[in-house]
C-alpha cells in the first residue's frame, strides 16, 4: 500500500467516506468527522494536496485524486472488515469501531484478507453457525456447551497449554 502515516490515512478514509455520501468534502466536514480543529485539517489537506492525494479548491472543497481514492477505499474496507469481525466475537460496536481504527493500519494485508474471508463465510452461511451460539454462551459463562468426552479431552489440553 502506501508509506503514509496513520493520521494521513485517517484523513483519506474520512474524505472518502464524506465524498461517498455528499459527493465532496469540505474542511468543516473533515473537522467534524475526525474531531480535529479546522486549522489542523487545513494543514493536513495542504500536505495531502502537495503529495498528490487530494485537490483542495477553497470554495469548492476537497476532492480525492485517483491515488487518494484508492487508499481511502482500502482503509475503509480494512476498517469495515475488522469492525465486522470484532462485532462477530461480541465486542460492542463502539469499541469495535475504535479498535478497528487502530488495527486497520497495523495488520498485514494477508491477515485482513483472511479476516474478511471468515466474516463473509459466516455472513453468507444459510443459518447462523451453531458454534457462534456456543461462543456466545462461552463469553457469558466461561463454559463450553459441549459435554462430550471429546470436548472434555480438548478442554484439558487447552487448560494444560495455557497454564
Amino acid at each position: 500500500m502506501s508509506k503514509l502515516s496513520r493520521k494521513a490515512e485517517d484523513y483519506l478514509e474520512a474524505i472518502f467516506e464524506i465524498s461517498e455520501e455528499k459527493g465532496y468534502a469540505r474542511v468543516r466536514d473533515i473537522s467534524q468527522k475526525l474531531d480535529i480543529r479546522p486549522p489542523s485539517v487545513v494543514e493536513m489537506v495542504k500536505k495531502l494536496d502537495g503529495l498528490g492525494y487530494v485537490v483542495h479548491k477553497k470554495q469548492e472543497g476537497v476532492f480525492l485524486t485517483p491515488r487518494g481514492e484508492e487508499i481511502g477505499r482500502v482503509i475503509k474496507d480494512r476498517h469495515d472488515t475488522i469492525k465486522a469481525f470484532l462485532m462477530l466475537i461480541n465486542v460492542p460496536e463502539a469499541i469495535a469501531d475504535k479498535d478497528a481504527c487502530i488495527m486497520e493500519h497495523k495488520l498485514d494485508t494477508k491477515t485482513v484478507e483472511q479476516i474478511k474471508n471468515l466474516v463473509k463465510f459466516i455472513q453468507l452461511s444459510p443459518d447462523r453457525p451453531p458454534w457462534l451460539d456456543h461462543f456466545d454462551v462461552f463469553c457469558r459463562t466461561g463454559e463450553h456447551v459441549c459435554g462430550s468426552d471429546e470436548c472434555k479431552y480438548r478442554r484439558k489440553l487447552v487448560e494444560a497449554s495455557v497454564s
